[in-house]
């Protein structure tokens, strides 16, 4: 195991991302690149952080969002060469006490809101 954590280790640092410090609550706006046909655009998706799982390279997180009445969840790689961009939003009110948030899962509205 030590092999194996020397070398990710390695990959960690020359994958390095100036992105905000951000923590499962908190709001984020991620910009991806979407690839249609020839062309290469950016598409803004904006939502509350409900988990950050994984370490080293392995890294990600999960973002939910409600768009037109419907939420769905969104799994980002941390250091995936297709984010182009990540704006830290707004800071959760109170630090939630939990690391993964499903809770919000059921709920909608303000209700969804970590006060």
């Amino acid at each position: 195991m030590d092999k194996l954590f020397m070398v990710e280790k390695e990959m960690k640092e020359s994958l390095k991302k100036d992105y905000p410090e951000f923590t499962p609550g908190d709001t984020i706006k991620v910009y991806y690149k979407i690839r249609e046909k020839d062309k290469t655009r950016l598409h803004p998706v904006e939502g509350v952080i409900i988990k950050i799982q994984g370490q080293m390279h392995r890294k990600s997180f999960t973002l939910r969002r409600l768009a037109y009445g419907e939420a769905y969840e969104v799994t980002f790689p941390y250091y995936s060469p297709n984010i182009e961009k990540i704006d830290f939003i707004k800071a959760s009110r109170r630090r939630p006490r939990r690391k993964r948030l499903y809770y919000l899962r059921g709920k909608s509205g303000k209700g969804a809101t970590i006060t």
